[in-house]
């Protein structure tokens, strides 16, 4: 069990990079046909300063290409292989494991016998992934579900990533979006439930170690679900640029630009700050430039210049080439 365990952990790895891949594509698809699409960048959930789809869409593929590296040390911890090790004892009889090792594809052999047996901090590594992954497809899922509510009309929904009321016939709803939200529940659950089987475990082999299979087969099996649904999510993503373009006409957008052209012409940014904010308040402030203008002002590497989000995106895209090849050189040790 401890060798079909770390098989089927090196495979799912596998399976949820090229997941991570696929659905990172799609963002960089739609980061760079919408590199210079303006919208308002927000915090506290209010409108602060003007960005691009792009450059946002981008901010959602960067913690997944975190997670890819996530699940290739999920791989990398998985890859010890423990035949040979017995019940916690070795064996008397001269097993040749290196051999056994090189037949099922793995790097390096346990190193003590005691140890193959009891640690499953390999599967905590991939179930840590799992939850890292759906935390961040639900941060995704919830910027889509907000765009697509009438009060914001940024998105509208395709009828492959939506469906209808079962009352009100003129509802479109955004269901896979929810769902990603809600499926963090269950990988946050199963993360749990792994880690406090593990809890005050005495050394060697227990009986405990069986109720892992049930947290660990969930969440991955959830993870790909939520992969595959995200990049369909993704690809009909249909941005109104009508209505962003309506969204970032409010010249408050660039107080922050017209502080810093204060800061550049020698005031404080204290001073700066305190000045402009006055007249945002007393209804006297003019801004310096439009949002287009404080886009294309801000090209810095990191920044939301279209030129930027559009390099960005295609070396975003030369990343996941690379990890589809990484994949393609681990292939499931074992038939689904």
């Amino acid at each position: 069990m401890a060798l079909d365990l770390r098989l089927f952990c090196r495979d799912a790895a596998v399976e949820a990079t090229v997941g991570l891949a696929n659905l990172v594509n799609a963002l960089a698809d739609q980061a760079e046909a919408h590199a210079d699409w303006l919208m308002p960048g927000y915090t506290h959930m209010q409108r602060a300063q003007p960005v691009t789809v792009g450059h946002h869409l981008l901010a959602h593929a960067e913690p997944l290409r975190r997670d890819a590296t996530r699940f290739r040390h999920a791989y990398d911890a998985a890859d010890e292989m423990p035949l040979g090790s017995g019940a916690l004892a070795a064996s008397t009889l001269p097993l040749k494991r290196d051999v056994v090792a090189r037949e099922l594809g793995f790097d390096r052999l346990t190193s003590n016998s005691i140890d193959a047996v009891s640690d499953r901090d390999f599967a905590l590594d991939l179930a840590y992934a799992c939850t890292v992954a759906a935390i961040h497809l639900s941060r995704l899922g919830e910027d889509v579900v907000l765009w697509a509510t009438s009060e914001f009309g940024f998105v509208k929904l395709a009828d492959e990533i939506a469906t209808g009321s079962s009352l009100m016939p003129q509802k479109k709803n955004p269901d896979v979006a929810e769902l990603l939200r809600g499926r963090t529940a269950r990988a946050l659950g199963s993360f749990v439930g792994l880690t406090t089987v593990l809890k005050g475990l005495p050394l060697a082999y227990d009986r405990d170690l069986q109720e892992d299979k049930q947290a660990l087969f969930a969440t991955v099996d959830n993870c790909f679900d939520c992969l595959e649904a995200a990049a369909l999510m993704v690809e009909h993503l249909e941005f109104d640029r009508e209505r962003l373009h309506a969204s970032v006409a409010d010249p408050a957008l660039v107080a922050t630009d017209s502080a810093e052209e204060l800061v550049r012409k020698g005031t404080p940014f204290r001073s700066a700050h305190e000045q402009v904010g006055r007249q945002v308040r007393d209804g006297t402030f003019v801004a310096p430039w439009d949002a287009k203008a404080s886009v294309a002002k801000r090209d810095l590497p990191g920044g939301p210049h279209p030129r930027r989000v559009a390099a960005r995106a295609r070396a975003i895209r030369r990343e996941t080439a690379d990890l589809l090849l990484w994949s393609e050189g681990h292939p499931p040790p074992l038939p689904r």
